[in-house]
């Protein structure tokens, strides 16, 4: 990703009731996957490294919850702003905090370019982030688009038929929008209180009081905003698909080791993103680190029962010193693997049994641990073996030893 030659900030506002949804808990703030959904929006923002700072604005009976929500999950850049009666004037009010710095906590530079993102739009990339940016230095202010589904009508005051918009001249405008700060700054100082209590559209405001046309950016379908309770399962949904997408087999050094490592590898690589690694666990890998560091929340780690629960301690360690659990499921697989020709199912069973108990405490820490003892007397059978069980574990049914 290209670098952006400019300071570049974000404004979230969080300060809606969530009365579509129903419920007494704001949309914001209600769980997916056990983290609030706001957390996932704060977090698009922070995986950006160019975004300087996250200025996230809600109501102010929620200014204490929401700080809650940064300190455990350990969120940075991000400070809490207390919002106004409306989206306009929560809006204002976060870019107040860098014009006129009214951060209590830290000085804050004024930004080139803001990001303006609704905190209940989860699914935000950096690519389209990257793209209004750039165009709303070229052009003042930019918005990401999305073609119209439905054809939009207009009523009369009888409530019969008027007329309709023609549908391939109109786009739905959505968010991410960026601005350059000094534009939107300008235009919402010039705001009326009918603007700031009944406005929705941002990138009017730039149009009306600055006399900025704003570059429209087309959108990915992935930018909705959830605003019904079925739009929570969807969303949910789209999560649970995304931390399938990537896994990571990790493997020590010795040969028949990796070959079946190499094997799944080749296996599972038309359904998933794999990464394979050879290395000792006793040794802090900075390759391992680099994958701690990235997306990747499924882990599969085999070994021939050889100091299994030493190792199995050691990768927990290391997830939890990256953070990783705080924001979502890790799932770690464990694979003990026996190749030999006297086949008993008694070896290997107090380990593993070790190991169970051990999957029982990390789980309160977020880390889903399974376990598979394999015992066969071919390689081969090694690799249809687990692909078996494999995939059983991916549709939620427990295969033999695993737990």
């Amino acid at each position: 990703m290209e670098p952006v030659s400019a300071a570049v900030s974000a404004v979230l506002p969080a300060g809606g009731s969530g009365e579509r949804l129903g419920g007494a808990t704001p949309k914001q703030f209600c769980g997916l996957q056990g983290r609030p959904l706001v957390s996932y929006a704060v977090r698009a923002m922070e995986r950006v490294s160019w975004i300087s700072d996250i200025i996230v604005v809600v109501s102010p009976e929620n200014i204490e919850t929401m700080k809650s929500i940064v300190e455990k999950y350990g969120h940075k850049r991000v400070t809490v702003v207390k919002g106004g009666i409306t989206r306009h004037r929560s809006i204002f009010n976060g870019l107040k905090v860098f014009a006129e710095n009214q951060s209590s906590n830290r000085l804050l530079q004024k930004p080139e370019v803001v990001i303006i993102h609704d905190a209940v739009r989860p699914f935000v990339e950096e690519d389209i982030l990257l793209k209004v940016v750039t165009a709303a230095k070229e052009h003042g202010a930019a918005g990401a688009i999305r073609p119209l589904v439905s054809t939009v009508i207009a009523s009369g005051e009888d409530g019969c038929l008027d007329h309709s918009l023609e549908r391939a001249r109109y786009r739905a405008s959505e968010m991410p929008q960026a601005f350059l700060f000094d534009v939107i700054y300008e235009a919402y100082q010039q705001c009326t209180d009918h603007d700031l209590d009944y406005g929705t559209e941002c990138l009017h405001l730039a149009l009306k009081y600055c006399k900025t046309n704003a570059k429209l950016v087309e959108g990915t379908a992935d930018l909705w905003k959830v605003t019904y309770k079925r739009d929570l399962y969807a969303a949910e949904s789209i999560i649970k698909d995304n931390l399938s997408q990537q896994i990571c087999i990790i493997t020590d050094l010795k040969e028949a080791v990796a070959q079946v490592g190499f094997l799944l590898h080749e296996s599972l690589k038309s359904q998933v993103k794999v990464e394979a690694i050879s290395i000792s666990l006793r040794k802090n890998d900075s390759h391992l680190q680099n994958i701690f560091s990235g997306e990747c929340y499924n882990f599969l780690c085999i070994n021939d029962k050889e100091y299994a629960t030493e190792e199995i301690q050691q990768l927990v360690d290391m997830l939890e010193k990256s953070n990783i659990p705080l924001l979502y499921p890790v799932i770690l697989i464990l694979v003990h693997l026996s190749i030999s020709e006297n086949i008993s199912f008694s070896i290997g069973l107090e380990e593993l049994t070790k190991i169970k108990k051990f999957a029982r405490e990390v789980k309160k820490k977020n880390i889903l641990v399974y376990g598979l003892l394999i015992q066969c007397k071919r390689m081969f059978q090694v690799t249809k073996v687990f692909y078996f069980k494999y995939n059983l574990l991916a549709n939620n049914v427990d295969p033999l030893f695993v737990y």
